[in-house]
């Protein structure tokens, strides 16, 4: 496993091993001793996965208590990190990733910090581990084209929830 710091301070970039041969590939996509050698410390009690097709895009949403650990299991999507803690000297600053089936690549994305994902192939398996129990009482939203973050989208006009569309922060 390689692991590499993002740009904002606590988001990491992890590429698991892939063991390849004449029958396919192999991936432990966790391995909860290996990551904690790692220093990777979050224990995680939910896995969720959204299917969402090309454009559509969700997010940007977070919470205060909640890591997660983001990977894409079918497909290709843009993802983003925002740093969405006010009191932090990032506050608003964002970095992307590219997440496919072929790069296997995940992101650890720490509480505080908001994210989504737009969807660039035709079908993508958005699939995450979180820390703690979903509480939708609990989150933040964030438009996606907030002009506070500038965030940079591969499309103009994507699909998204009403959520999405009307959240005016």
């Amino acid at each position: 496993m390689k692991i590499r710091e993002g740009k904002l301070s606590g988001v990491l970039l992890i590429e698991p091993d892939v063991f390849e041969d004449h029958r396919g590939e192999y991936i432990e996509t966790y391995n909860e001793a290996l990551y904690r050698e790692n220093g990777i410390t979050p224990s995680f009690v939910q896995d969720d996965i959204s299917v969402s097709s090309k454009h559509v895009l969700r997010g940007i949403h977070g919470d205060t208590t909640t890591w997660k650990l983001i990977s894409c299991h079918y497909g290709r999507f843009y993802l983003v990190v925002v740093d969405c803690n006010l009191q932090s000297t990032d506050f608003g600053k964002w970095e992307s990733f590219v997440l496919s089936d072929r790069n296997r690549q995940q992101v650890l994305v720490p509480p505080f910090f908001g994210n989504g994902h737009l969807v660039l192939s035709d079908l993508a398996i958005f699939h995450y581990k979180q820390s703690t129990y979903y509480d939708r009482q609990g989150q933040f939203t964030y438009r996606w084209d907030d002009p506070k973050f500038k965030v940079w989208w591969p499309v103009k006009s994507p699909i998204v929830s009403i959520r999405d569309e009307l959240w005016d922060g």
